[in-house]
C-alpha cells in the first residue's frame, strides 16, 4: 500500500514540486527512522517476560464512584453508622473521584468534555457515602451543578437502578429488568449486545431478590431532586408509552406473580450466570458485569468463603490499580489487543528481534478460543475459533481482535509454524462465519441489529445492540485479504460494498471503537486498498480528501469524544494516536497530500519524548458512545510505531521515483 502512496506523489508531482519533495525526502526519512528507533525500544520495554503487552486502561470517575456503592452493598450499616472494613480503599477511591471534579463542580466521562449529569449524580453519592462533607466546597458545587444539568431525575436508568436499590431512588419509577428474559423463547436474551446480557441477567437477580439495602442513618439525596422534574420513565411516542405500560405489568408481576415461575427464572439465571464465569476472568470480564456478578451472588445468600464469589470478589479486586500516588479502576484488561497491535506495528518496522516477536507469537497462539461461545447461538455449525479482548474470556471472543491477531500472526513467526498456520485458517474461517447479513462485521455477534430493544425503558445506555461497524469490517477485510482472499469472493465484495453504502458524505466512515470519524476514516481506507477492488477509486480519493481537509495547525490530528454527540467530526488539540491513525490512512490511501504527511510526520518526531514514548492526554477509544469512553495508554506508542514504520517505507520506495522523474 505504501508503494500506491509514493507512485501517487511522482505522478501528480511536476518535476518543480517533485525536487520540493526530493529536497524534504532524506532528512525526514533520517528523522523518522531515528524516531521510530527510539519507539521501538520503548515499546520493547514494556513487553512481558511472557511475551505480551497490556497497557493501563484509563476510564471515568463512574468505576470509582461504582466500587463505593458496592462496599455499601457488601457491607451494610447499623444504627452506629457505616464502618466497612475496607475504609482506606474506599477513601482512595473517594480521593480519586476529588481530584477529577470539574472547575463546575460536575464530573465528565471523558478528558475536557463537559460534566454529565449521571456521573455527577454517581460522583457525588460516592463522596458522601465516604464521608466527604456535605457542605464543603466541592460538594457545594458538585450539587449545584447536578442540579443545573436537571437533577438526579436526569441520570440514566442504570444510575437510577442502583440507587433504587438502596431506597435512594423510588423503585417504581426504574425500569423492571425480570429474570424472565432468559426464559423467553427464541432467543431474545441473545438478540441483545452481548455485554448487556452479561449485566442485565446478573442485575435481574439483584432486583428479583435483592430487597432494599439500609444506608447509613440520614442519608439521602433529596438535595439533588430537581424541583418540578418528574421521576417517571419517559414517554417519548406510543413505543414508549406502549413500553412504559408493560413496565408497569412487570412491577405488578414482580409483586403478585407466580413464585413457582419466578423461582424458575432465578434458578435458570443463576445457572447461565455461574456458566458464563467459566474460563473467564469473571463475567464478561468487564467491570460491570462483574460488579453485578458480585451482588447477584450476594443476594442469592452465597456465603463469603463461597468459592464462586470468592472468585468473583478477586477477579474484580484485580482491577484495582495504584500507580504512585494515583488510585483507579480498570475497566477491563486488554492484553489481547495491546499484544497484536504492537507486533503487527513492530513487524511492519522489519527490524525487531525475532526471538521477542516469537515470543508474542506463541502468546497468541495459545489462547486462541477453541470453545463455543454465545456467538454459537447463531452459527452453531461454525467451528469456534478467535481471540478475546482479556487475559481469559472464552465465552466472548471478538471479530476485531481476531482480525487484529490474524495480521500480528503474519509478521510474528512462533516456535510451531505448522501449528500457527492451523490457527491462522481456524481464525479465517470463524471470520468469514461471523459476517453479517448486511456485508459488515460487528463485535461479538451476528445481525446483532434488532432496533426495537433500543426503544426497552433501561436501553439509554446506548449499548443494547451490537451492529456491525465500517472499523471492524475495514480491519476484517485487510485481514482476509492479507490471507490472499480477493473481492472476487463474495465475502469481501459484500464487505467492499458495505463500506462503500456506509462513507459519509464527507468521505468519513463512523468509528464506533475508536474516536472517531479519523478511526473509521483510516480503517476503511485500509480494507478497501487491499481489497483492491472495481469502484473504489473514488471513495479512497474523497476519504484521503477528508483527512487531510481536517489536520490541525500544528500538523497533527485530533478529534473529540463530542463527535459522537454532534454527528459529525468535532476538532480537538492533536493526540499522537489520532495522527498516526490520519497519516497511515492518507499513505493507504495513495492520493498523494505529501505536504499533509510530511507534517503528520513532523508531529510524530517534534512531540516525541525522550524516552521515545508520547504523552496523550485525551481519550482516543470508545466503549460505548456517549456514555463512556477509554484511554489506552499503550495507543500513544504502538500507534506512532506503525504509522512512522509505513512512512519509512514509503519514502524508501519514492527515493527510487524522484530519482527517474528527476533525470527524465
Amino acid at each position: 500500500m505504501e508503494s500506491a502512496w509514493f507512485e501517487s506523489v511522482s505522478r501528480r508531482a511536476g518535476r518543480k514540486s517533485l525536487a520540493t519533495i526530493a529536497a524534504h525526502r532524506p532528512a525526514l526519512a533520517e528523522a523518522c527512522t531515528a524516531t521510530l528507533l527510539r519507539a521501538q525500544g520503548a515499546l520493547l520495554d514494556l513487553q512481558k517476560p511472557e511475551g505480551y503487552w497490556c497497557g493501563d486502561l484509563l476510564a471515568d470517575t463512574t468505576l470509582e464512584s461504582d466500587y463505593i456503592l458496592l462496599q455499601l452493598w457488601l457491607h451494610p450499616p447499623d444504627e452506629n453508622g457505616w464502618k466497612p472494613p475496607n475504609r482506606e480503599t474506599i477513601s482512595k477511591a473517594a480521593q480519586s473521584i476529588l481530584e477529577r471534579q470539574l472547575p463546575n463542580g460536575g464530573f465528565n466521562i471523558y478528558p475536557s468534555g463537559p460534566a454529565d449529569v449521571s456521573a455527577s449524580v454517581k460522583a457525588y453519592t460516592a463522596l458522601k457515602l465516604a464521608g466527604t462533607p456535605a457542605e464543603s466546597e466541592a460538594m457545594v458545587n458538585a450539587r449545584n451543578c447536578i442540579l443545573r444539568l436537571g437533577g438526579i431525575q436526569s441520570a440514566n436508568s442504570y444510575v437510577k437502578i442502583n440507587l433504587s436499590l438502596f431506597g435512594l431512588f423510588p423503585r417504581q419509577h426504574v425500569p423492571s429488568i425480570p429474570p424472565e428474559l432468559v426464559l423467553l423463547p427464541g432467543g431474545v436474551l441473545y438478540e441483545m449486545s452481548s455485554w448487556t446480557r452479561a449485566i442485565v441477567v446478573p442485575l435481574s437477580i439483584v432486583q428479583a431478590r435483592g430487597g432494599t439495602r439500609p444506608v447509613p442513618p440520614g442519608f439521602d439525596l433529596v438535595e439533588l431532586e430537581a424541583p418540578g422534574k418528574s421521576y417517571k420513565l419517559p414517554r417519548k411516542d406510543k413505543l414508549s408509552l406502549l413500553f412504559s405500560g408493560i413496565d408497569r405489568g412487570l412491577k405488578i408481576w414482580q409483586d403478585r406473580g407466580n413464585t413457582k415461575v419466578k423461582n424458575a427464572a432465578i434458578r435458570a439465571a443463576e445457572k447461565w450466570m455461574l456458566d458464563h464465569t467459566r474460563y473467564c476472568d469473571g463475567l464478561g470480564a468487564i467491570y460491570p458485569s462483574m460488579m453485578y456478578l458480585i451482588m447477584a451472588l450476594d443476594a442469592l445468600g452465597y456465603p463469603t468463603d463461597h468459592p464462586d464469589l470468592k472468585d468473583a470478589l478477586a477477579q474484580f479486586d484485580a482491577l484495582m490499580t495504584q500507580r504512585g500516588s494515583q488510585f483507579y479502576f480498570q475497566p477491563c484488561f486488554s492484553p489481547v489487543w495491546d499484544t497484536a497491535i504492537a507486533t503487527f506495528a513492530l513487524g511492519e518496522m522489519g527490524e525487531t528481534p525475532p526471538d521477542r516477536m516469537s515470543k508474542a507469537a506463541d502468546w497468541l497462539i495459545a489462547r486462541e478460543v477453541r470453545r463455543k461461545g454465545d456467538w454459537s447461538v447463531k452459527r452453531p455449525d461454525l467451528e469456534p475459533s478467535g481471540w478475546a479482548f482479556e487475559f481469559a474470556n472464552e465465552q466472548y471472543p471478538d471479530i476485531d481482535d481476531t482480525a487484529m491477531v490474524l495480521l500480528a500472526l503474519m509478521h510474528a513467526r512462533g516456535t510451531n509454524p505448522e501449528a500457527q498456520e492451523r490457527c491462522a485458517r481456524r481464525a479465517v474461517n470463524w471470520l468469514f462465519g461471523m459476517q453479517s447479513r448486511d456485508g459488515g462485521w460487528a463485535a461479538f455477534d451476528v445481525d446483532n441489529d434488532w432496533q426495537l430493544l433500543n426503544r426497552v425503558p433501561f436501553a439509554d445506555h446506548n449499548a443494547m445492540l451490537d451492529p456491525t461497524c465500517p472499523d471492524i469490517t475495514g480491519r476484517v477485510l485487510e485481514a482476509l485479504t492479507r490471507r490472499g482472499y480477493s473481492s472476487d469472493n463474495p465475502a469481501i465484495h459484500r464487505g467492499v460494498e458495505y463500506l462503500l453504502k456506509t462513507q459519509e458524505r464527507n468521505g468519513s466512515w463512523y468509528g464506533r471503537w475508536g474516536v472517531d470519524y479519523i478511526y473509521g476514516a483510516f480503517l476503511a481506507i485500509r480494507g478497501l486498498r487491499n481489497a483492491h477492488a472495481e469502484g473504489t477509486a473514488d471513495a479512497i480519493k474523497k476519504a484521503a480528501r477528508w483527512l487531510a481537509a481536517v489536520q490541525n495547525p500544528d500538523g497533527g490530528w485530533g478529534e473529540s469524544c463530542a463527535s459522537y454527540v454532534e454527528d459529525h467530526f468535532v476538532a480537538a488539540p492533536s493526540t499522537p494516536s489520532q495522527t498516526a491513525w490520519a497519516v497511515i490512512g492518507l499513505l493507504a490511501a495513495g492520493e498523494g497530500h505529501f505536504e499533509q504527511v510530511r507534517k503528520g510526520l513532523e508531529y510524530l518526531i517534534q512531540t516525541q519524548k525522550a524516552d521515545g514514548t508520547w504523552d496523550e492526554q485525551l481519550a482516543t477509544g470508545t466503549g460505548f458512545p456517549n456514555v463512556f469512553y477509554l484511554q489506552y495508554t499503550l495507543y500513544r506508542n504502538y500507534f506512532p510505531v506503525l504509522a512512522l514504520s509505513l512512512a519509512r517505507k514509503a519514502l524508501a520506495g519514492q527515493a527510487a521515483a524522484e530519482k527517474r522523474l528527476l533525470t527524465m
